[in-house]
């Protein structure tokens, strides 16, 4: 017969998450897995928003109203949530939620992954972040002006196209 051991062994009852607050000192929240009766509310919430989002087509209204949000951020953080809307600003506050909703739904890993990239687990970065990323920088911060050399905006004019049937001898 199987033997179970002890559950709080592998489960995360917590995250501790270190943010600097509006006034300029950081502080560690200790945010507290949510009760049974409020995980299954966050997950059904999310599994909704997940399946419009799965459509690819964007709702016609809202999926949550105002309340609705501040519920489920609420549910999210527990007995922090007071605490954290004083002291944070939107931008931190709404990661901090996001956070905790994708450890709640997911793991701590992902909520890992997000808390550290701001990016939806599995998205990749956005059209200005890659372009960022492949033209490097300089010690000025901006990107190197020497043309690549395919680049037509150099000194030297671009070669005409060839035609397929010079390009088929070529090959």
């Amino acid at each position: 017969m199987a033997e179970f051991g002890a559950l709080d062994a592998f489960l995360d009852d917590h995250l501790d998450l270190s943010i600097k607050g509006r006034d300029g000192e950081m502080r560690t929240y200790r945010i507290e897995e949510p009760s049974a009766e409020d995980g299954v509310r966050i997950e059904r919430i999310t599994s909704l928003a997940a399946r419009l989002a799965a459509g690819g087509k964007a709702p016609d209204a809202p999926v949550l109203g105002d309340e609705e949000e501040r519920d489920l951020y609420r549910m999210c953080l527990g007995d922090q949530y007071d605490r954290l809307l004083a002291e944070l600003g939107w931008g931190a506050f709404k990661h901090v939620s996001l956070t905790v909703m994708f450890w709640v739904t997911t793991d701590k890993e992902t909520a890992s992954q997000f808390w550290a990239t701001g990016q939806q687990p599995g998205k990749a970065p956005n059209r200005e972040a890659r372009r960022r990323a492949s033209r490097g920088s300089s010690a000025s911060g901006t990107a190197s002006s020497t043309p690549s050399p395919a680049s037509t905006s150099g000194t030297r004019a671009a070669s005409k196209p060839r035609s397929k049937a010079k390009r088929a001898k070529q090959s």
